[in-house]
């Protein structure tokens, strides 16, 4: 009986050993592919994608900037030149004016009696003249007769001259009525704009009175600006004092709201000495401003930029960052590594910034995915052109619309990957449900 038992353990034995090593087997196949797949997701590096943008060179001039103030080329105050009562303004307040307009008028009757009356006194002095003359002639012709006498001669004679220059007095009297009856009509001078009226209807000025208003030119104006005498030296060489020589620069203005003026002026003045408290040069520019659109007391910036141009690097303002140790721009260099980059940056010309010093054209610098990426980190780039004028970025003609980027190739790769570990995966379940199926098989056979 216990021989029966021990052949029937033995057998069962041999039944189930080879089901348990299947069985161990598929699971160490299983638990092998996991832990490769998760080796191989360890190793993966995502590669953060990034765009970028080549730098280029513009054909720039030397450029500076100097705080300027504008000036009227023409500025009067309007008076009265004679007294008398206002009995009309002809003019708007702020408007524009012609030369020659009427503006004010002066009650002019009291002028004009003054006119009558030396008219009057005129004719009068003529008439003596006309006697005096008369007498003369008859005289000279009696005197060689012996009917009057040299001294009564000598009378007839200054009788004659003081009637002469009395009329030439009345003359005088009477044009100084007629420029005194002109003054009641108050002028403008030159074209421009007036200002406010300090004096209505019916008041009584004169020579002593404030300015009746203020006529201001404004077309062209004055730009006056000071130049550090080194600056100068520096920045506007070969400026020699030749005004033809000035003329080597293009000169624009910013208003103060930031907006260009729309047009170029030209150097006129430049003061004959520094000044030796602030040690600067005044100097002086003309722009035509057929708009309006400068007034006098303005606070605007002039700047000029030599004709003579240079070709410089010149890159959007959002591709530059700045630290403790300045400005710096990160650059994809060729083996697609970001380094940092400190610059020395010029002027500003729209969106864009000049570099004065630390990039060449064609390098190529981050502008967009900054924050992803510091020094060191190896990145895919974009490449993609920027509008100088709007600072906006368009598709580079050597860059597909929708590149595929590494980091989408990678996605592909673990999807590729996660298939490949459940086929395999499968294969193993399929070989375990196999020995399952076939064991009952066994059993029997074995029995």
């Amino acid at each position: 009986m216990e021989d029966v038992q021990i052949a029937e353990w033995n057998t069962s034995m041999i039944i189930t050993q080879p089901l348990s090593i299947r069985v161990s087997l598929a699971f160490a196949v299983a638990v092998s592919l996991i832990l490769t797949g998760c080796g191989d997701d360890e190793q993966k590096v995502i590669v953060p994608s990034v765009i970028v943008i080549e730098v280029q060179h513009q054909t720039i001039g030397n450029y500076r900037e100097f705080v300027a103030r504008t000036e009227a080329v023409e500025e009067v105050d309007l008076r009265a030149r004679i007294e008398g009562y206002l009995i009309r303004r002809a003019f708007i307040e702020g408007d524009r004016i012609k030369k020659g307009q009427l503006l004010f008028k002066i009650d002019p009757a009291p002028f004009e009696s003054v006119i009558n009356q030396a008219k009057a006194k005129l004719n009068s002095s003529k008439a003596k003249q006309t006697w005096t003359k008369k007498s003369l002639v008859r005289g000279k012709e009696l005197l060689p007769q012996g009917f009057i006498s040299q001294s009564d001669m000598d009378t007839l004679t200054s009788n004659h001259a003081q009637a002469s220059a009395s009329v030439q007095a009345r003359k005088a009297e009477l044009e100084s009525a007629q420029i005194n009856l002109s003054y009641t009509e108050i002028t403008a001078p030159f074209p421009g704009e007036i200002g406010k009226a300090r004096y209505s209807v019916g008041n009584f000025v004169g020579p002593s009175s404030e300015p009746l208003a203020t006529l201001t030119s404004i077309d062209p104006m004055y730009v006056s600006f000071s130049v550090n005498d080194k600056d100068l030296l520096k920045s506007l060489d070969p400026y020699t004092g030749n005004l033809e020589h000035r003329n080597d620069f293009d000169l624009s203005l910013r208003l103060p709201t930031g907006d260009e003026f729309p047009h170029p002026g030209l150097f006129n003045f430049a003061n004959t000495r520094a000044d030796e408290t602030t040690a600067t040069i005044n100097m002086r520019a003309e722009f035509p401003n057929p708009n309006g659109i400068l007034l006098p007391g303005l606070y605007v910036t002039l700047i000029a930029e030599s004709k003579k141009k240079a070709d410089v690097p010149l890159i959007p303002q959002a591709t530059i960052q700045e630290n403790q140790q300045g400005r710096f721009v990160l650059v994809v260099t060729s083996d697609n590594q970001v380094k940092r980059r400190i610059v020395e940056m010029g002027r500003r010309i729209g969106p864009m910034w000049v570099v004065s010093k630390g990039l060449e054209a064609g390098e190529r610098i981050i502008i967009e995915g900054l924050q992803k990426v510091r020094p060191g980190t190896v990145v895919n780039p974009v490449v993609k052109s920027i509008d100088i004028k709007t600072g906006t970025l368009i598709d580079s003609p050597e860059q597909p619309s929708s590149p595929a980027t590494d980091a989408d190739a990678d996605a592909d790769a673990d999807s590729d990957a996660d298939s490949d570990s459940d086929s395999t995966s499968s294969d193993a379940d399929s070989r375990s449900s196999d020995s399952d199926t076939k064991s009952p098989e066994a059993s029997a056979g074995t029995q």
